[in-house]
């Protein structure tokens, strides 16, 4: 015998549909998610003043447990920052530069790379670290302005993002929606990133050499990207570093996040011990270099990268913690909130809508991956790409309890299907940075971008199928 599903629970399912209902519309789903928490509040404790203190107490929740993520990513671009500034990235990119002799080799070299950078740096961060290095020799070789970015994209913000193997802000999101360990998630997305990146890559790299060839794409000479759209990182300086200093820290940079890396393995670091490893890797980093480059006022640049890069980080996730907070309030956050407002035996909403869905519904393997793709899609239209997967973890709870397994592959699922979507390869509001970099159109690099990825989704939702 089930759960009894009380008002609580049919008010919750209707503020999901009415969250994926406006994304759908590409509408905002902050004042959306605000109301669901008042409205649940008020229903959980039939009290006006708690149920809008529990609003203003779900953001902390949320905060709470979006903190070290948000701190992480901030640290991060602002040790990027200083990289730029002092001239570093160039010394460090420049190398590779140098092999990028065709094409082909220019599409891929540059991709790979995105992705090894994205992975340690963040994908925006990267686009500005190799954007203006690399994108001249791609284009004196043959591979068009768009293709560069079509490669930046594809790697970084498609195949780096949706895993998050290093600085896993993506699977502890998805990974808290769904009520399992960051780890089980990682483990899951392994063979759905790789199929999915695989697939996507090649369809697009197919395409773009075929339009290269009956000469519906050209390569043109273009000046060097990044001049405009670098304005955020501020003045570029060549001359804060010497030449030998910069290439024992471009050297020195990579070998301290790989020994953070070897570090994961070796003592089996995950979740917050692993992004605790990379921030405070990425804090003496950042202070090394503003005070080598900075000197006498190190002190002060030090402070101003760290605010420039919280700036960054709230800004990223500053709409994500509405949603997140209505979406904790699926699982534990309700009883911490609210105390035990659910009938005896209930193990949290989602949990009970699976069950009652699993009695009622004849779901399988096949409906439940199909539908996790969809709603990772939807929730990927506000071109944010991570204020809609606890929405992802959330769904992908309910349908594990209905089918009786599969939740780290249904959750991994549904986090790569909406950060390949809005996390800056289709909507075209969150291509710009490389847009800008590259100089070219943004919509134009959408419509590129949305055969080889819609291809790749669907693809990766059948194999997907099989490890449910």
């Amino acid at each position: 015998m089930g759960i009894p599903l009380l008002a609580l629970h049919w008010v919750y399912l209707l503020f999901i549909v009415l969250i994926i209902g406006f994304m759908v519309m590409r509408r905002d789903t902050t004042l959306v998610c605000i109301l669901g928490l008042f409205v649940i509040g008020l229903l959980a404790t039939h009290n006006l003043g708690q149920s809008i203190a529990g609003v203003f107490g779900s953001f902390i929740y949320a905060i709470k447990e979006l903190l070290g993520t948000i701190l992480v990513i901030s640290i991060i671009v602002a040790m990027s920052r200083v990289m730029i500034r002092a001239g570093i990235n160039e010394v460090m990119i420049s190398p590779f530069a140098r092999l990028i002799r065709t094409p082909a080799l220019a599409y891929w070299i540059i991709g790979l790379l995105m992705m090894l950078i994205s992975w340690f740096f963040w994908p925006s961060p990267a686009v500005a670290l190799m954007g203006a290095v690399l994108l001249p020799a791609a284009v004196r070789v043959g591979l068009p302005a768009l293709g560069v970015a079509m490669a930046m994209n594809l790697f970084g913000h498609g195949i780096a993002l949706s895993g998050d193997y290093v600085i896993q802000g993506a699977p502890k999101l998805t990974a808290d929606a769904a009520g399992i360990p960051v780890g089980e998630v990682m483990r899951a997305s392994v063979p759905l990133v790789i199929v999915m990146g695989l697939v996507t890559t090649v369809t697009a790299f197919w395409f773009l050499r075929k339009d290269l060839k009956s000469g519906r794409l050209s390569a043109s000479e273009l000046p060097l990207a990044g001049a405009d759209s670098r304005s955020d990182t501020g003045p570029v300086s060549g001359s804060l570093l010497s030449v030998t200093a910069k290439r024992v820290l471009a050297v020195l940079i990579p070998l301290l996040f790989l020994a953070d890396v070897a570090a994961m393995f070796r003592l089996h670091l995950q979740g917050g011990d692993a992004t605790a490893l990379v921030g405070g890797t990425a804090i003496v980093i950042l202070i090394a270099i503003a005070l080598l480059a900075h000197r006498s006022r190190g002190l002060e640049q030090t402070t101003g990268y760290l605010i420039e890069g919280f700036q960054f980080g709230f800004k990223v996730f500053g709409p994500v913690i509405p949603i997140a907070a209505f979406f904790y309030l699926g699982d534990s956050a309700l009883f911490d909130l609210f105390g035990k407002v659910l009938p005896q035996g209930s193990q949290g909403i989602v949990n009970d809508l699976g069950n009652a869905l699993a009695h009622a519904v004849p779901l399988n393997r096949e409906v439940s991956a199909v539908t996790l793709t969809a709603v990772g899609a939807i929730t990927g239209l506000d071109g944010s790409g991570f204020s809609g997967i606890s929405l992802a973890g959330s769904i992908a709870h309910l349908f594990s309890s209905a089918i009786g397994g599969g939740i780290a592959t249904l959750t991994a699922l549904g986090q790569i299907a909406a950060i390949w979507v809005g996390g800056g390869t289709l909507v075209p509001w969150a291509l710009i940075p490389a847009a800008a970099i590259c100089g070219v159109d943004p919509f134009e690099l959408a419509r590129r971008n949305l055969k080889p990825v819609v291809i790749g989704l669907a693809v990766t939702t059948i194999v997907a199928m099989f490890l449910v």
